[in-house]
């Protein structure tokens, strides 16, 4: 059976996270292991066309991955009936125009997170693809990662018992620009931008926290723009007028509480770049990024308060390792499988873009807590 051809619309392609996650770590790898089999032995093949601002860049891109389609023109690309999915990975104040465009083509729309700049913005992305009819999601990559798998594992294996808080540390020091390089995007520290850790991460933390543990009922939180000035990629120096930090707390369905520690300007001293603790009456877990440690309630040491006297306790040592069980993949990639088995036979997505509009929401409030400087509840989102 020859491959049936599904075409892809990349925008942002020559972006890090279009290019190296989406484009290189997903499609192209898909490719080079022959396509993606569905159970009823059709091989999906997707064929990209790759949509940017540079023409040389695209062009180089192509060359280098042996593809051959790419444009500078969006309305071009959305006006081929072969490309039936399209795919959104440009910076947040773009995406709103373009998604909605893609939806008025008739596409299946897959897109990065945030959705859009507003809770408004999102809804209205959401909305025009449920009533256009197509396959719409948003990236969830989180969930996917070996970590976080092996979390859902112990959840929905009843590990935990009753659980009863959440903690997410999250965050590395991202170089100012004058004597290294950054290692983010000088866009990320412009609030007129669409610039900030809150905006960025909190739709991640919606997410994360609502498919794996119970929904966000409530948020209090403090942003901070710790480093005012900043150098861009031309070594400007330029005012971050975004927060490069967010301290948060949250109340959980089922009166769980998760504390959130989201940070650009912290040193890691933690085994992974994120690490999130589970606590519950019968056992406790921290997963990473592709790690997974556990302690049962029968072998939880039983430590005691005494500055006095050097620890007598190894605690790191204390805890035990879950084991892998299943051969994990790139998460970026496990999604794009999931959307292009969607996108072929026309079936709703998990993560779509309610859930990315959800997202959206609670970086808001988030952003509205620390200006107001007071907890606000959570409100449902109508559809």
């Amino acid at each position: 059976m020859s491959p049936e051809t599904i075409g892809v619309i990349v925008n942002g392609a020559t972006g890090r996270m279009g290019y190296r996650q989406h484009l290189v770590r997903s499609l192209i790898a898909i490719r080079d292991e022959g396509g993606l089999e569905l159970p009823d032995g059709t091989v999906l093949w997707p064929e990209p066309l790759l949509v940017g601002r540079s023409d040389d860049r695209l062009r180089a891109i192509a060359e280098r991955h042996g593809l051959t389609r790419w444009t500078t023109s969006l309305d071009t690309a959305l006006s081929d009936p072969a490309l039936p999915v399209y795919f959104d990975a440009q910076v947040t104040g773009a995406r709103e125009a373009a998604v909605l465009a893609a939806i008025a083509a008739g596409k299946h729309v897959y897109t990065e997170k945030p959705t859009a700049d507003s809770v408004d913005g999102a809804m209205r992305l959401a909305r025009a693809a449920r009533d256009a009819g197509i396959v719409h999601g948003v990236v969830a990559d989180k969930l996917f990662l070996p970590g976080f798998r092996k979390l859902r594992r112990l959840v929905e294996g009843g590990f935990f018992g009753r659980i009863l808080s959440v903690r997410i540390d999250f965050g590395y020091w991202v170089f100012e620009g004058d004597w290294q390089p950054a290692q983010r995007p000088s866009w990320n520290y412009r609030t007129e931008d669409g610039g900030g850790i809150v905006l960025d991460m909190f739709p991640h933390w919606r997410y994360v926290l609502e498919h794996l543990f119970a929904p966000v009922e409530s948020v209090y939180s403090h942003i901070a723009t710790h480093i005012p000035r900043r150098w861009d990629e031309r070594g400007e120096p330029y005012e971050a007028t975004a927060d490069d930090a967010a301290y948060a707390v949250l109340e959980l369905g089922g009166g769980i509480v998760a504390q959130i520690c989201s940070s650009w300007i912290v040193r890691v001293n933690r085994e992974e770049l994120v690490e999130i603790q589970v606590d519950g009456t019968l056992g406790s877990a921290v997963a990473g990024l592709r790690g997974c440690k556990v302690q049962d309630r029968a072998v939880t040491p039983r430590p005691v308060w005494n500055p006095d006297v050097a620890n007598p306790e190894n605690f790191l040592a204390q805890w035990a390792e879950v084991p892998d069980n299943e051969v994990f993949g790139n998460a970026f990639r496990a999604q794009w499988e999931l959307f292009l088995r969607a996108a072929h036979r026309g079936t709703p997505f998990e993560h779509d873009l309610f859930d990315g509009a959800r997202g959206v929401q609670l970086a808001h409030l988030a952003l509205d807590s620390a200006r107001e400087g007071r907890r606000l509840v959570v409100p449902p989102l109508e559809g």
